[in-house]
């Protein structure tokens, strides 16, 4: 019994190290993945301060401090940069041949079949699905609700922005800016809607944390690695050999 464990174990040993290395997301994903958390960070430090103000400057009797409006400036800018890596990130997905693989993902979201064996996955009913692409159809699915509220929170902080702001960017962002405001009912709905959708985002983040953590233990491809380094660890092709009776 012994014998038939050990020679299993190395057998086992023998198939991972078969493992291929596949190439799964591109430096400009990786860039734009990274640059963009630390973007959200940022903008959510600095906009519960902008909501309630908990930092107090010291008291001067000099007119220097202006802490809402240091906040208010990083607020800002951190916002075009969420801005300008989000437009970069649509390019990359919708055009750049390195990032086929993440479009190629949206043939098992309309697979059914692929739907039930991820379901099953995580209830630890059955294996993980052989996907096409670098997402599986629930990733892919909360990566466009992501994508849609950080459209969401752009378009009402630009739209926020040009009333604080009248030459120059926001005098040009203004008259554009103004009819949707309007539709939306108002500067006040406006500021909810941002609000909510940032509590949405917040929501997204730890749940995004747990599953990339999830899968990379369970699925033991690398999967964490491959957004830091571009590369994981593809499955092993080791069929296990029948004993002859």
């Amino acid at each position: 019994m012994q014998e038939v464990q050990a020679n299993s174990l190395e057998e086992e040993k023998i198939c991972n190290k078969r493992r291929r290395i596949e190439y799964e997301f591109s430096l400009g994903t990786r860039w734009t993945h990274w640059i963009r958390a630390f973007a959200i960070f940022v903008l959510t430090f600095t906009g519960f301060y902008l909501a309630y103000v908990f930092i107090s400057p010291n008291p001067s009797d000099v007119p220097i401090g202006f802490l809402n409006a240091e906040f208010r400036m990083w607020h800002e800018i951190f916002g075009f940069v969420l801005i300008a890596v989000s437009l970069f990130k649509g390019y990359l997905f919708f055009i750049d041949k390195e990032s086929r693989k993440e479009r190629v993902a949206f043939w098992d979201v309309v697979n059914p079949i692929i739907w039930a064996k991820q379901i099953r996955y995580y209830l630890f009913l059955g294996e993980h699905p052989h996907l096409r692409g670098a997402y599986n159809p629930l990733q892919f699915v909360a990566y466009i609700g992501l994508y849609v509220m950080v459209f969401i929170i752009c378009l009402t902080g630009v739209m926020l922005y040009v009333h604080v702001y009248h030459d120059g960017l926001g005098a040009l962002l203004y008259p554009l800016m103004r009819p949707l405001e309007v539709m939306m009912g108002g500067l006040s709905m406006v500021r909810q809607i941002h609000h909510i959708t940032m509590w949405g985002i917040l929501l997204f983040v730890p749940v995004h944390i747990y599953m990339a953590i999830f899968n990379s233990i369970m699925g033991r491809e690398g999967a964490i690695d491959a957004i830091v380094s571009g590369y994981k660890f593809g499955k092993p092709n080791c069929k296990k050999k029948k004993k002859k009776k």
